[in-house]
């Protein structure tokens, strides 16, 4: 029974952080969306807004860091 539950674990962290090459072209193109509506509201509203920048500098890096790092654990593992 509990590799029956751990399977369905792994699985589900699989769901998450297996990188594959239609999730690299989600994130790619995320990235370029935030940057492109941070530029788009600064200059239509001309405000500084933190949203999309925080997105598209700390949010994105960091989960294709865990996704890079998940995948390799699992590659060695």
């Amino acid at each position: 029974m509990k590799t029956k539950k751990s399977k369905k674990k792994a699985n589900k962290f699989d769901k998450y952080f297996k990188l594959t090459w239609r999730k690299a072209w989600i994130i790619i193109m995320s990235w370029f969306v935030a940057v492109l509506l941070h530029n788009g509201v600064s200059a239509l509203l001309g405000i500084e807004e933190a949203v999309f920048f925080i997105i598209a500098i700390f949010i994105i890096p960091i989960y294709v860091l865990v996704v890079l790092i998940y995948n390799l654990i699992k590659k060695f593992k």
